[in-house]
């Protein structure tokens, strides 16, 4: 199969344990852009200001998908698509009585909002540089929302929180709810995801999703990798990943270059 195009989620998958992308698989990549004629796309959870500094580094002249779709952009910073969520839906949200152990995190269009610093976001985001603003939610009236994000040490923090979510009958029918990992969880604009916002993206380069192999780890890449020609779980991924697509092929680790590796060989 000739393939026209290669999707990527970030971290967990093309960024090691370090949250870098390796010398080798940037040379493997730029590579196959440059010799193969193949299109290189990013799609990530991550704010677009954060996540751009990646596709300067692998010279990759095409999209990048933002924050699990709700953004996406050229290389030249160009908007494609914008999905904020409705102020209906973003007040209702903020109205959530969440746990004191549960970071609260906001996509807006320009930055990141947030209730508490945590440690390790310095360490995570230490290439793109980019840092939160720390807000009172209280009286947070932002209306150009593209995700929440909420972050806790304890998984079962996360359960409980979806579980009064999808409890809620106005929110839960009206926003679309995903996760990276299992101590995040993830809110959009209703069906705004990686998948959908790639199908857009590929209808006008005139890509089909046969002509299309992904790379991801985590639930948010779900609708992603089961809808491209080839989709291909990361050995580091996500059990619940592992087991909503039991009939796609698990590889290495994302510390073991694992994508770059399965790259190399297919298109060398």
């Amino acid at each position: 199969m000739k393939y026209k195009a290669i999707i990527s989620d970030l971290d967990g998958t093309l960024l090691n344990s370090n949250h870098r992308i390796s010398e080798y698989t940037k040379e493997v990549i730029k590579n196959i852009i440059k010799t193969k004629g193949v299109k290189f796309i990013i799609a990530t959870g991550r704010h677009y200001i954060d996540a751009s500094c990646f596709m300067k580094q692998l010279e990759s002249e095409t999209y990048l998908i933002s924050s699990n779709g709700a953004n996406a952009h050229t290389n030249t910073g160009k908007i494609l698509t914008e999905h904020y969520l409705e102020k209906e839906y973003i007040d209702g949200i903020l109205k959530l009585d969440i746990d004191k152990d549960i970071s609260v995190n906001v996509f807006t269009s320009n930055g990141w909002c947030v209730d508490k610093l945590l440690p390790e976001f310095k360490e995570y985001h230490k290439d793109s540089g980019f840092a939160p603003e720390v807000v009172d939610f209280k009286n947070f009236k932002r209306d150009d929302i593209l995700k929440f994000c909420y972050i806790a040490r304890d998984p079962k923090k996360i359960e409980d929180l979806e579980k009064e979510i999808k409890n809620n009958k106005f929110l839960a029918e009206n926003i679309e709810i995903t996760a990276s990992l299992d101590i995040c969880l993830e809110i959009m604009k209703k069906n705004t995801t990686k998948g959908k916002t790639l199908k857009e993206i590929l209808d006008e380069e005139g890509i089909d999703l046969s002509e299309v192999i992904a790379f991801g780890d985590g639930l948010n890449d779900a609708e992603m990798l089961s809808t491209v020609g080839k989709g291909l779980i990361m050995g580091n991924a996500s059990e619940k990943l592992k087991k909503a697509l039991p009939n796609l092929e698990v590889i290495g680790t994302n510390d073991e270059d694992a994508e770059a590796k399965y790259l190399e060989k297919i298109f060398n």
